[in-house]
């Protein structure tokens, strides 16, 4: 710091550089970057790019750029590790953050789907409960056959004594 320069005076340097990144768009390019590393396609194209730079620097002479033992392909594959790796860990980061929030969907809708079924079970028990205290259909039913019966045979009883009462007054004339 210099002598003369207080703290709380404000700097007269201009303003400084910032590099602010979104996370989410770098976490989703990481993922897509991952994701691709991942893919036998990546795996045939890197093939395909070490066998040519193997050969073309053992076979072409001329035009040797990196003679065995390949120490600027091994600091490629070192540089593509470097990033590779990191890449990988902030899609996997990403992936269980992805999770942790849909387990704690999943939890909060098994808690609701669960008191709904235990206020459903009470209701249905209430329910039951009222039933308990009031006719259903097939009690009343049941009620007016019994009473059915009992008004038939009656009225068979009458028609038998009135039978009955009719030949005792036929004897008597």
């Amino acid at each position: 710091m210099s002598e003369g320069r207080k703290l709380d005076t404000p700097s007269t340097r201009g303003p400084r550089f910032s590099f602010n990144l979104d996370s989410d768009v770098v976490g989703m390019y990481s993922e897509r970057i991952a994701r691709f590393l991942g893919t036998g396609r990546y795996l045939a194209i890197q093939t395909v790019i070490v066998v040519v730079w193997i050969v073309l620097n053992l076979a072409a002479v001329a035009i040797r750029w990196d003679p065995y033992p390949f120490i600027l392909l091994n600091l490629a594959f070192s540089t593509q590790a470097a990033y590779a790796a990191p890449l990988i860990l902030l899609a996997q980061n990403r992936q269980e953050n992805r999770d942790r929030v849909s387990l704690e969907e999943d939890r909060a809708r098994a808690a609701q789907t669960k008191a709904d079924t235990e206020f459903l079970a009470r209701e249905l028990a209430a329910v039951r409960l009222a039933l308990g205290d009031t006719v259903t259909r097939d009690y009343l039913r049941r009620e007016f056959d019994e009473l059915l019966d009992e008004l038939t045979e009656r009225l068979k009883a009458k028609d038998a004594d009135d039978e009955v009462g009719d030949d005792a007054a036929e004897k008597s004339h």
